[in-house]
């Protein structure tokens, strides 16, 4: 597990030890770390300003292996609060977002190595006039990306280097999303909803408005992994942390109590899958599987 430390230039690492975290180690980044994202054997961290890229060796993250600067469509530095998610697109390339508003916005395209940034400077790609700010960001194996635009209030897909679809999202600030399979679940942080979407090669579709409600808080962040979708939302100087399982259709249904996480802004979770063992014991017992979370905080 990595987790940002904005206002100290790092990286903290986690591991899993049973149903434990335990501390690993920080590194250290090029500029205030807002994002992070694993693949290609790589720890990607976007920061204000930069990407970088860690060697991820025998499940351990090592030594800082490359770094590139991002930039904005229109040319320039991005302003302090523009950079968004940092996200594998596939083997070859990162996605970046970065929201300048009152302008579109950026996607950035960052070139790959053998896993490694920094071979050449990033396509700057323009969000679609009459959007703004793309924001968070799902990816599938076809290299599509499906992409809010937050504050216009929209989605749209992402494919070889340009949206070829953007549609209404029909909820206020959709904001972050993950994807389980074809569906992708949308944290609309304005409406205190979550909604589900399918991408296609060329469209995207709003296949549930509402899938459900999250009374407590708006959302800041969704997982999901083995069934289950975690939300974490704040409200009023508290933060929440909401649970619900999801079917092979996608749809949603609260399961458990809403969980009063203790802190003021805790802004990121992280779903952990079961263990090997844990599967097979569960399978065993006919039992439901166990899944643990990992909540941040500002």
């Amino acid at each position: 597990i990595a987790v940002v430390n904005n206002g100290s230039n790092s990286v903290a690492l986690f591991r899993r030890v049973g149903d434990r975290l335990t501390f690993d180690k920080v590194v250290l980044t090029t500029s205030a770390p807002v994002s992070v994202d694993f693949g290609n054997d790589h720890l990607y961290v976007a920061g204000a300003t930069t990407v970088d890229s860690f060697v991820l060796h025998q499940d351990s993250v090592e030594w800082l292996d490359g770094t590139v600067d991002l930039v904005l469509a229109g040319g320039g530095v991005p302003p302090a609060g523009s950079t968004s998610q940092v996200g594998v697109i596939g083997d070859r390339e990162l996605l970046v977002t970065l929201k300048t508003d009152p302008d579109p916005g950026t996607i950035d395209i960052i070139a790959l190595d053998r896993g490694r940034v920094g071979v050449s400077a990033p396509t700057a790609v323009s969000a679609p006039d009459g959007t703004l700010a793309p924001f968070g960001f799902a990816t599938y194996p076809d290299g599509t990306a499906l992409i809010t635009l937050a504050h216009s209030n929209q989605d749209g897909l992402f494919r070889e280097g340009s949206f070829t679809s953007v549609i209404a999202a029909g909820q206020t600030a959709s904001c972050w999303m993950t994807r389980v399979g074809k569906y992708v679940f949308v944290a609309n942080t304005g409406s205190r909803t979550i909604s589900r979407l399918v991408g296609t090669g060329n469209n995207v579709f709003v296949d549930g408005l509402v899938g459900v409600q999250v009374p407590t808080g708006a959302p800041a962040d969704n997982d999901a992994e083995s069934g289950v979708l975690g939300v974490i939302d704040h409200a009023a100087g508290q933060s929440h942390l909401s649970v619900f399982t999801y079917n092979r259709l996608g749809e949603l249904a609260a399961t458990g109590t809403t969980i009063t996480v203790g802190v003021p802004d805790a802004n990121g979770v992280a779903i952990l899958s079961p263990r090997d063992d844990e599967r097979n014991w569960t399978a065993t017992m006919n039992a439901r599987i166990w899944v643990g979370w990992v909540v941040t905080g500002l």
